[in-house]
């Protein structure tokens, strides 16, 4: 087998191939077996009639395409390892010769991953964030840990304070006409949260069980209903109920109650602890995405279209799926929001192009640097997954090796992580 390899444009290309004439023959052969267990000619069992009838009778040509299933995948993979080209989509086969006692000529239009021209990735100056743990940081998430645990009581007495959850019948009217869903009875709301209109829960403050108010307020400019946008408006409300959150003390029996800890000192060391491996965490996320982001902005990469397109297609499948998760049907959430799959790839492609320029230059980055995925990575790797999963560290590594026997994907995740890595290092805070 022989195979050429010509660029036409800057990422695509034409590989021809001739494939020797003695395994065409022998693909017709192999053809032949599969076919003529189809054919019926009258005086033959079905699958039995002899090559030079079923030849005669039907002509060898009907054999070529299932030939060419047989000999363009292996031709094809061995002329790009030949070629020593990587291939990001599909080909488009063109059959130029395929004849009995011949070689099979076929041209393959491909396109190819692009060539990243690296620009500085070294010593890239990140501007310096603090992340810093305070004595307020602590207490405001004691106070959060507090309010979630507040018990909600309903007041006999006393009227309406902000943060107060009230039950509340309303109904609106604009220029003195009731409107459209402008009316609810025995309805929850809780003072504060912004979810009515701009001054509407602000009126109610004040107000006492079992009274009845008149709210003035007006639609904002941007309101979802034109017709109401900018309108003046009457909601006559009357209030059922007054319920309001207890907070628990914060002492050593909050801490008790809600934790394995004895006294509230060990649940503020705790915390305190836990916001500072977040802080960690959130430093070391800032300085990744940073030197990644100065890394591509100085590289120069033609990208092709189509890995665009393969990267949406899987940003659709990975959306299909969180729907499906949330039990809701793909088809009938663009029915809902009014929206289309091709809205949908337009509002992904931006998203789409930087993820496959964020792998290209990674990748450009770890050949640069010869950086790799030694077994011990790989196996320091499956025990992490193994620790995590809890489960045994021979029957994880069976799985993965099932699915992927080289672990490409996994050595592919490491080698990122470790050029990310690399980049961190090098770089300097300004």
């Amino acid at each position: 087998m022989s195979a050429k390899w010509e660029k036409t444009e800057k990422n695509v290309g034409v590989l021809e191939v001739e494939v020797e004439s003695g395994k065409v023959d022998q693909a017709i052969d192999q053809a032949f077996k599969k076919v003529v267990k189809r054919v019926n000619v009258p005086g033959f069992r079905k699958g039995k009639v002899p090559r030079p009838i079923f030849e005669q009778r039907f002509g060898v040509a009907v054999l070529y395409e299932d030939a060419l299933d047989i000999l363009l995948p292996e031709a094809y993979s061995k002329a790009v390892d030949e070629a020593n080209i990587e291939p990001v989509a599909r080909p488009e086969i063109d059959i130029v010769q395929i004849e009995k006692g011949k070689p099979l000529i076929f041209k393959a239009t491909v396109t190819v991953k692009p060539e990243v021209q690296l620009g500085d990735y070294k010593g890239l100056e990140i501007e310096k964030k603090e992340f810093n743990i305070t004595a307020d940081d602590v207490e405001k998430e004691l106070e959060n840990m507090q309010k979630s645990h507040a018990e909600i009581v309903v007041l006999e007495e006393g009227t309406v304070e902000n943060g107060d959850i009230v039950i509340i019948d309303f109904k609106g009217f604009v220029d003195g006409e009731a409107f459209e869903g402008g009316e609810a009875e025995k309805y929850q709301l809780e003072i504060g949260s912004g979810t009515f209109i701009p001054g509407f829960e602000e009126q109610l403050i004040g107000l006492g069980k079992g009274e009845d108010k008149d709210i003035t307020v007006t639609f904002p400019e941007t309101y979802h209903v034109p017709a109401l946008a900018g309108k003046p408006a009457v909601f006559k409300v009357h209030l059922h109920e007054i319920k309001r959150k207890q907070f628990p003390a914060l002492d050593d029996e909050f801490a008790k109650d809600i934790s394995e800890f004895n006294t509230l000192d060990e649940l503020k060391a705790d915390v305190e602890k836990k916001l500072q491996e977040k802080a960690e965490a959130d430093k070391k996320n800032y300085l990744e995405e940073q030197v990644i982001e100065k890394a591509v902005a100085n590289a120069a990469i033609e990208l092709p279209e189509v890995m665009v397109d393969i990267e949406i297609n899987g940003m659709i499948e990975d959306f299909k799926q969180r729907l499906q998760m949330q039990g809701i049907p793909y088809e009938a959430y663009l029915q809902f929001t009014g929206a289309s799959e091709d809205k949908l790839r337009e509002e992904m492609k931006e998203n789409a192009e930087k993820r496959v320029r964020t792998r290209l230059v990674l990748e450009a980055i770890s050949k640069a640097e010869n950086i790799e995925a030694t077994e011990d990575d790989v196996h320091e790797e499956i025990a992490k997954i193994a620790d995590s999963a809890r489960m045994d560290f021979n029957l994880v590594k069976q799985i993965l090796e099932s699915r992927d026997p080289h672990f490409h994907a996994l050595k592919d995740d490491i080698v990122s992580r470790k050029t990310v890595a690399f980049l961190v290092e090098n770089s300097k805070v300004a």
